[in-house]
């Protein structure tokens, strides 16, 4: 919103004679600016999850709660690990699955939000069973639980924002 004062518009094509009209086309005029960021200031300090629309088009085609079973992808890794009688072996398989999950977080999207209630289910993934639901709209928390013969998992997802005005912390808890 703000950082336009001072900028100067250059035609690719060389030349000045249309930059003042260029330079009018599709820029905010300083009153809109000025507005908009009074509005914006009374949010400083709160939790944007709720304050917030965001355009569909940063999201990815899939749920939260999907999201959380993507996660057990490399399961067979934990199965490795309990079948495993050597300590540092099994060290090394629990390490390397706990580290797969970044995996899923190659992609920056946002996953869509799921309604309160919202359950996901999937079975005999690997001879994974697993199952997911949101337990709170606002804020959004999602709690999912995987089984198989060889371990139990359990995880809850729960995001706190904060805007700060350039800029929003976001703090994964869960």
């Amino acid at each position: 919103l703000v950082g336009y004062e001072g900028l100067e518009v250059v035609n690719p094509e060389g030349g000045t004679e249309d930059a003042e009209e260029e330079a009018s086309r599709g820029r905010w005029k300083q009153e809109d600016r000025d507005s908009y960021w009074k509005m914006m200031q009374k949010y400083i300090g709160s939790d944007v999850t709720s304050m917030v629309t965001l355009p569909v088009l940063i999201f990815e085609p899939m749920s939260m709660l999907q999201k959380m079973a993507e996660l057990m992808e490399y399961s067979y890794l934990l199965d490795l690990a309990d079948e495993c009688e050597d300590p540092y072996m099994r060290l090394v398989y629990t390490t390397s699955w706990a580290i797969s999950v970044y995996y899923a977080f190659q992609r920056t999207w946002k996953p869509f939000n799921p309604i309160l209630g919202e359950t996901y289910e999937m079975v005999n993934h690997g001879g994974i069973t697993f199952i997911a639901e949101q337990v709170s709209h606002h804020p959004p928390m999602s709690a999912g639980h995987a089984e198989n013969e060889h371990f139990i998992y359990d995880i809850s997802s729960k995001v706190k924002t904060k805007f700060l005005g350039n800029s929003i912390d976001i703090y994964p808890l869960g």
